[in-house]
């Protein structure tokens, strides 16, 4: 398997400029390719067994809902019994891997996915409903999660030599990071590669097993990335690949008395029935469980006066409507001040109307929601939304309602909505407090920018937020009084980069992880010191 001793500094991969029509051919052409390969079936993973179900989840497109992704095997209770056992014998050998042969698979994974990007780019593009550079942006994501992760555990490895324990007279002591036993891993679909490949590397490079159960609405590209593990060395069994229903095998294998830890990514109603039970003590569990949690937010931009007008109405629009506000960082309301409100609202609007709606292969700005609940739940917001707010921009499904559901948009049928701005929400209003995941902005007046700063406060959740404003004294009171994980100052507030912005965030938004941050691995280690009495003590 090799080692990753000399792995390097870490840097971010870059983005691609699909401006270049170099780039945005050599995308299309993988979209084609990968489009030649649909419709496969795909099994389950339980050690060294595939293992082909009668039950299967069925991918589709949610931009061309006539075209199928894949179909996914599907598991039972009984087999995650099995996959559970798998994981936990396959622990044994697992943790005894040095740790930096296991971050050297993490490399030459990384290496594998730089190699193929457009291709899963694409894959994410037909599956999740992603544009070019949401999907570009995806899949560079989980490349730099594979190559931190990596050089982290290295790190950890060789702490003592870093950060060296005090002293203790006539002892050697020393402490070391350990792997915790067997996670449950249990991925979103609106950062499908990205977010899966975080979570589950972390947890295998820490020296850890897994029972991976990808989200119901994305598994293609979630066996294509375990399937990368495997090609670059990953043992049989370390991964025990397990989509499936959440009710079924999500509750039980949270429950399981082997589950050690889980990490979830997520609604907030989710990640707490997950909390609840994985609190519960199983007959025969030896530990208490750790519950490692990100469930989304209600972020939101904050304007002042003296902020650039234009490039705060640049940030609003592409925080609010970036993969149609399918981001749990999306900015989906934003406070002005009174003094600009009017002015930045109208640029707000007017950018909002400007984005395409259209077939995410297209490369268009606004594609479709990601399945007919979403849809139907974004319609229930419109709607609400018309009730509490002044409509500026949007306000109804895009294109040609369709035969058999969804709408008729640039030549494909799929969950369409016109990206939608409601002005004048009051603060307690539901569009300013309830997560909503689809293309909906509410913008609320506020009489100065305290205030602006006490209404973007008044929420449950604490992820991500941005202030825009040239006073530097305003700036060093809303880094001080902002309450959230990931604060931005005069820019939009989506687009953390693994490494510069560790991202997780406080209150209802998480368990104030930080992915992507020198400490995430912690949560997945436990500590051990060992101290030896030297013999002419």
């Amino acid at each position: 398997m090799g080692t990753a001793a000399n792995a390097g500094p870490f840097a971010n991969e870059p983005l691609t400029d699909f401006s270049v029509r170099t780039n945005r051919q050599a995308m299309e052409e993988a979209i084609s390719r990968v489009r030649a390969g649909l419709g496969r079936e795909y099994a389950l993973r339980i050690g060294v067994e595939r293992v082909m179900t009668r039950d299967k989840l069925v991918s589709v497109n949610p931009g061309q809902l006539d075209e199928v992704i894949g179909y996914v095997s599907k598991a039972d209770r009984a087999l995650a019994e099995r996959a559970m056992q798998e994981a936990w014998r396959a622990f044994d050998e697992w943790k005894q891997v040095p740790a930096p042969e296991r971050a050297a698979c993490l490399l030459k994974a990384a290496e594998l996915l730089k190699a193929r990007k457009h291709e899963f780019s694409a894959l994410m593009i037909l599956e999740a409903g992603k544009n070019y550079a949401e999907a570009d942006a995806d899949t560079a994501e989980a490349i730099d999660f594979l190559a931190f992760y990596a050089r982290e555990m290295l790190r950890l490895d060789d702490c003592n030599a870093i950060r060296p324990l005090i002293p203790v007279a006539g002892e050697a002591n020393r402490l070391a990071y350990i792997p915790l036993g067997v996670g449950v891993i249990l991925p979103p679909w609106n950062f499908p590669l990205a977010i899966c490949a975080g979570m589950t590397a972390s947890a295998l490079v820490a020296g850890n097993t897994v029972v991976l159960k990808p989200a119901s609405a994305t598994p293609v590209i979630a066996t294509r990335f375990v399937s990368l593990l495997e090609e670059a060395g990953l043992p049989p069994g370390v991964v025990q690949f397990l989509p499936g229903s959440g009710a079924e095998i999500g509750d039980y294998l949270t429950s399981h008395p082997l589950t050690r830890f889980v990490s979830f990514t997520g609604s907030k109603e989710v990640g707490l029935r997950i909390n609840r039970l994985a609190a519960e003590t199983a007959p025969g569990q030896r530990w208490i469980k750790r519950v490692i949690a990100e469930m989304g937010g209600k972020d939101g931009i904050v304007v002042d006066e003296t902020a650039d007008q234009d490039a705060a109405a640049r940030a609003i629009v592409a925080s609010a409507f970036g993969y149609q506000g399918q981001k749990c960082s999306a900015g989906s309301r934003a406070i002005i001040v009174d003094a600009v409100y009017d002015e930045v609202a109208a640029k707000v609007a007017s950018l909002a109307r400007q984005l395409a709606v259209g077939l995410p292969e297209r490369n268009c700005p606004a594609g479709p929601v990601i399945d007919r609940a979403a849809y139907e739940k974004t319609l229930q917001y419109l709607e609400i939304g018309s009730q509490e707010g002044k409509l500026l921009a949007g306000g109804k499904p895009a294109g040609e309602e369709a035969e058999g559901g969804g709408r008729l948009v640039d030549g494909g049928r799929g969950y369409y909505l016109e990206p939608t701005v409601f002005s004048e929400v009051a603060p307690h209003a539901r569009l300013m407090q309830e997560e909503i995941f689809g293309p909906v902005l509410a913008l609320c007046r506020a009489k100065d920018w305290r205030e602006a700063i006490a209404i973007y406060n008044d929420t449950e959740y604490g992820l991500t937020g941005s202030f825009f404003s040239t006073l530097d004294e305003r700036i060093a009171e809303a880094e001080a009084t902002m309450h959230c994980g990931n604060l931005y100052i005069n820019r939009k507030c989506t687009g953390a980069l693994v490494g510069g912005h560790p991202f997780g965030g406080f209150q209802m938004s998480g368990t104030d992880s930080k992915a992507g941050g020198y400490d995430y691995l912690l949560l997945l280690t436990q500590a051990k010191v060992v101290s030896r009495k030297l013999a002419d003590a």
